[in-house]
């Protein structure tokens, strides 16, 4: 297995397991990313999923060996293809989960790995973490979702940058422009992220799944029919049991205790 999923709680953890190739995406690792995020969002006792990686790398991106002997065999690739079997269901279904994905980067997240990380709707990391566009330096355009995640988290420009360079940024300055939210030190990483994902399993889980809904429709609405949208929502968690909760506990002065429906 290249992939193993573990539960803390409330919270799923999904750890890329390939170490020895800095878990670099052969067909064996996204089939089973896809099989496993598919198991997760389908859980009701899940509240909330983290990516992260096995030992120094987050994720190196695509294993090019497989490429390489391809392109000495001279076969025609179709990348194309490619991309639609392996990678596009994987950050489709990150994005239409109705669950908070975190990635919690520990190391190097380039190529596609980066694309992961990019499609996660919150990203934190180890002051040891370092990301990469690098496709460029290999002929190729960004995938895994990347040139369109990217410029709406950091803007056009430096999205741009990162991929013309295909220099690598270090977490500091992932944490200056805001594709991370929050770095911690190497050796109290695991513990903080571990916190952080109880915390997040614990809230008002279908208030996050109607704000992620919200968040995304307001990435292809104008403001006008968004507001509709939005109104739509919030009547919708008006509804809930988290939010008759969440007053009560108001009113008493006391933390809500949300059940996540």
């Amino acid at each position: 297995m290249s992939l193993r999923v573990e539960r803390d709680g409330a919270a799923a953890v999904l750890v890329l397991d390939r170490a020895n190739v800095l878990n670099a995406f052969d067909e064996a690792l996204t089939s089973e990313l896809a099989a496993a995020i598919s198991d997760v969002a389908a859980d009701r006792t899940v509240r909330a999923v983290v990516l992260t990686g096995a030992g120094r790398a987050f994720s190196a991106g695509q294993d090019l060996r497989d490429r390489a002997a391809a392109l000495e065999r001279g076969d025609e690739l179709r990348l194309g293809d490619e991309l639609r079997r392996r990678y596009h269901p994987v950050v489709r279904a990150i994005r239409e989960m109705r669950k908070p994905v975190i990635a919690a980067v520990n190391g190097i997240a380039s190529g596609a790995g980066f694309g992961l990380v990019a499609a996660c709707d919150v990203r934190v990391a180890s002051r040891a973490a370092s990301f990469r566009a690098g496709w460029a330096r290999v002929g190729l355009v960004p995938d895994a979702g990347a040139a369109f995640f990217l410029p709406r988290i950091i803007g056009w420009g430096r999205a741009y940058d990162m991929i013309l360079s295909g220099e690598p940024l270090d977490a500091d300055e992932a944490l200056r422009i805001g594709l991370v939210t929050r770095v911690w030190r190497e050796n109290e990483f695991q513990s903080a992220w571990r916190a952080y994902a109880t915390t997040i399993a614990g809230g008002a889980t279908e208030a996050y799944a109607l704000t992620k809904e919200g968040l995304n429709a307001a990435w292809e609405r104008d403001f006008t029919s968004f507001l509709e949208v939005e109104a739509a929502l919030q009547d919708r968690a008006g509804r809930t049991h988290d939010y008759a909760e969440g007053v009560r506990a108001f009113l008493g002065k006391r933390p809500p205790g949300f059940s996540g429906s």
